[in-house]
């Protein structure tokens, strides 16, 4: 089963906590002289720390804003420079997912993907524009988009109302075993965003619009 953006985020939440059913009742205090009862393992039923907002932003539009052409396929197809901050301290590495929020695909269980790069390293707080076209940068950074190892730009048509374009950031504390090849890039995505599960620290988002000329 292709799981979607929205299931793994809520998936990920759910593991990020647990709630007062689920955590253990405090044991009452021992009576003067009994033996101590055993200590909880050490980590289980720990509660993690919060999950948190990362900033992300590009200089090519106010969030929210149009999307200029060079960035879309009617122009350049350049991939756009992002930036991002407010990491929590336990991130391991990046996830970025660019996706059509208003093209449904796979039978309507999820949408059209424009870009996907993950293993981007903690260190990493931005991104170039213009990035190479391959299935593996130098610093371990994996890509895909729906046709190529690379990004793929907005193409909603003229007519209608300008389609919602999300670029979603992931703060993970694990680097993913995902291959860059091998798999289809509807599969591709569904590994990453299933080995995600259990392991987002921190979201952001950036929205752009983008209709045809």
């Amino acid at each position: 089963m292709r799981l979607t953006h929205c299931t793994v985020l809520a998936l990920a939440l759910a593991t990020t906590s647990l709630s007062a059913t689920q955590r253990p009742a405090a044991a009452p205090p021992s009576a003067p002289g009994a033996p101590a009862a055993p200590s909880q393992p050490v980590g289980q039923f720990q509660r993690r720390p919060p999950m948190v907002t990362l900033t992300f932003s590009t200089t090519a539009w106010p969030d929210g804003g149009v999307m200029p052409a060079t960035h879309s396929q009617a122009g350049r197809d350049v991939s756009p420079p992002l930036t991002w901050g407010n990491v929590p301290d336990d991130t391991a590495s990046f996830v970025i997912i660019a996706h059509d929020i208003d093209a449904p695909a796979g039978n309507g269980t999820d949408d059209v993907l424009h870009w996907m790069l993950w293993n981007i390293p903690k260190a990493s707080r931005a991104l170039p524009a213009d990035l190479d076209r391959i299935s593996q940068l130098p610093d371990g950074t994996r890509q895909i988009s729906g046709t190529g190892p690379y990004y793929r730009g907005p193409a909603a048509p003229a007519t209608g109302a300008p389609h919602h374009y999300v670029f979603d950031i992931y703060a993970l504390d694990v680097v993913l075993n995902v291959p860059a090849v091998g798999q289809s890039p509807a599969e591709t995505r569904a590994a990453v965003m299933a080995a995600m599960a259990g392991h987002v620290r921190g979201k952001g988002a950036l929205v752009g619009l983008y209709r045809h000329p």
